[in-house]
């Protein structure tokens, strides 16, 4: 019996051995990721990934939200902008508090909220609850987004920073001209929910990642947190977000305006206090804007999200609703898009080191714009997606060229203990300006609609029975003010006794005026972005090659000693 025993002890006594061995050998694996600066840049990719991701997989959803949850034109659009406003009154706050409360907090915060808003999203029955919970994943975006940009300077040496920066870069580009094409897939194999379900294991991946890998949360600010620069600088930027996006919708009547003006005199007035706070812990650092390329390189950022924007708003409905693609060939067309981006933007970051960041960011706006010019000349009724194929992989290319190169100028020079502000200074700057493109973008092609389906109207009322010729014209002269995708249904409407034949032929005319009515509404809405890409060339010829040392060249914390240097020499 002993004899039967001890093999079973030996054997217990082997396998508690292999399990310690086994337990040991996974725990020494996390020591020896835990703050390896490539395990976090793979945390903060995902999470930055999913943020930018639903900036633009929306857009593709729209008809599909349209049906199941019986929402209007007006509450369809805000469940595209409560996010966009949410992130974007809310990133200089996150930026400063990452700063202030340690990086790492903000961000696994952040992705917490942000998974669970989705899953919310996921699950709402109606348009209201989706608008409240898009804002919240707003809310949440806001908390991680600076963090990343900041984290991926702080715990990498300049030696190897470019190359962090480019796989940055790669993520930015890749994510916002993803999202069409993972929308498609997702709407037309699933179901619209599944947009926002897709973030989920992601979220919980992140979190994890977030909490074994990075180092402890390190303060790099020990004073007071500027909550009257919050305050202000929230409203403020609340106010001109919800003008901007709130003003075609009513005409841009007194009470927009007064919003913009508002929004104008706040910010003047967060100005003044900021002057008056910056030997203090000012939530805006003015010495950032004091070295030109961070000032310049935040107006390329505003340059490229119009050209994001210009882009999108008009090639998703030109796609479904003038080509009558589905949601997922549409989203298909635009994978150059992607392609091109993934191409370009790691050898951007290296190029951008060996040549000169402007000459890099020169390039890729001129064929961002160029691209956009292209569409312009190609697009109309009846053409096949492979006229866009080319067009979409220029600018793809264009957009991999930027968003390294900008992201290593802008925050080249920011000193170790503002990289935070500085990161959220920039973001939402960005955010501003895509909350501006939207605008602007969709009041031209708003514009611009309305007025070509009236000549459309006029000059193909021939090809239906005299009888309903004038009632043809008129059903065109209140044309809606906001477009959605579904806008081909919106024509005339047909007694039902009229003839089969008679109805066909004045169905057909109404779908012949959307789709060139729309062709050219969306030639001088193009061009709108590329004379902003213009300018954003244009600014690239003031950036100035860097010389010496940066900022922060080891891209270590610093100790208390280093800190109240580097405050005194901010």
């Amino acid at each position: 019996m002993s004899h039967r025993a001890a093999p079973h002890t030996s054997a217990s006594y082997d396998h508690e051995a292999v399990s310690d061995c086994a337990a040991h050998g996974e725990e020494e694996t996390v020591n020896k990721l835990r703050g390896n600066p490539w395990a976090i840049l793979t945390v903060l990719s995902i999470g930055f990934f999913m943020t930018l991701l639903d900036l633009t997989i929306v857009n593709i959803a729209i008809p599909d939200m349209v049906g199941h949850l019986d929402a209007s034109l007006d509450q369809i659009l805000w469940i595209t902008n409560a996010y966009t406003l949410a992130l974007a009154v809310l990133l200089i706050t996150s930026g400063r508090l990452g700063d202030l409360n340690g990086k790492k907090n903000l961000f696994i915060y952040g992705v917490a909220l942000f998974t669970l808003a989705s899953l919310a999203c996921g699950l709402s029955q109606n348009p209201s609850e989706l608008i409240t919970f898009r804002a919240v994943q707003g809310v949440g975006a806001a908390m991680l987004l600076p963090q990343t940009l900041s984290l991926v300077v702080d715990v990498f040496p300049t030696e190897k920073r470019g190359v962090a920066l480019g796989v940055w870069g790669i993520v930015a580009g890749v994510s916002g001209a993803a999202g069409p094409t993972v929308g498609g897939l997702l709407v037309t194999k699933l179901d619209w929910r599944w947009i926002f379900f897709v973030n989920i294991p992601l979220g919980v991946i992140c979190v994890i990642g977030a909490v074994i890998l990075f180092p402890a949360p390190v303060r790099t600010v020990r004073h007071r947190f500027d909550v009257p620069g919050v305050v202000l600088s929230s409203v403020a930027l609340f106010l001109l977000s919800f003008g901007l996006i709130e003003g075609e919708k009513y005409d841009w009547n007194g009470w927009i305006w007064g919003a913009v003006a508002a929004s104008a005199v706040v910010g003047g007035i967060f100005l003044l206090y900021q002057r008056g706070q910056q030997d203090n812990e000012p939530l805006v650092p003015f010495s950032l804007f004091r070295d030109r390329n961070f000032t310049l390189m935040n107006f390329v950022g505003i340059a490229i999200s119009f050209g994001i924007v210009g882009l999108f708003l008009p090639i998703t409905v030109y796609l479904q609703s003038v080509l009558g693609y589905s949601a997922l060939k549409a989203g298909l067309v635009l994978l150059p898009l992607s392609v091109g981006t993934f191409v370009t933007a790691g050898p951007a970051a290296v190029l951008a080191d060996k040549v000169g960041a402007k000459y890099i960011l020169m390039t890729g706006l001129t064929l961002f714009g160029g691209g956009l010019a292209w569409i312009m000349a190609v697009a109309d009724v009846g053409r096949s997606w492979t006229g866009v194929v080319a067009p979409l992989f220029i600018m793809g290319l264009g957009t991999g060229c930027t968003f390294s190169p900008m992201a290593t100028e802008v925050m080249r020079n920011v000193p170790p203990k503002l990289t935070g502000a500085a990161s959220g200074v920039n973001n939402a700057l960005r955010q501003v300006g895509s909350v501006l493109a939207g605008a602007v973008v969709g009041a031209v092609l708003q514009g611009r609609f309305a007025s070509a389906l009236k000549d459309q109207a006029a000059q193909r009322a021939g090809d239906v029975p005299a009888a309903y010729r004038r009632s043809f014209v008129q059903s065109f002269d209140g044309a809606r003010k906001h477009l959605d995708v579904a806008a081909p249904d919106a024509g005339p409407r047909v007694p039902r006794n009229t003839p089969p034949d008679v109805a066909h032929r004045v169905q057909d005319a109404a779908g012949a005026v959307f789709g060139h009515g729309f062709i050219d509404a969306m030639g001088p809405t193009l061009l709108v972005s590329v004379g902003v890409l213009a300018l954003g060339v244009v600014s690239c010829l003031f950036v100035v090659k860097f010389k010496g040392a940066p900022a922060n060249p080891h891209g270590l914390p610093l100790s208390d000693e280093e800190i109240t240097a580097a405050g005194t020499a901010v």
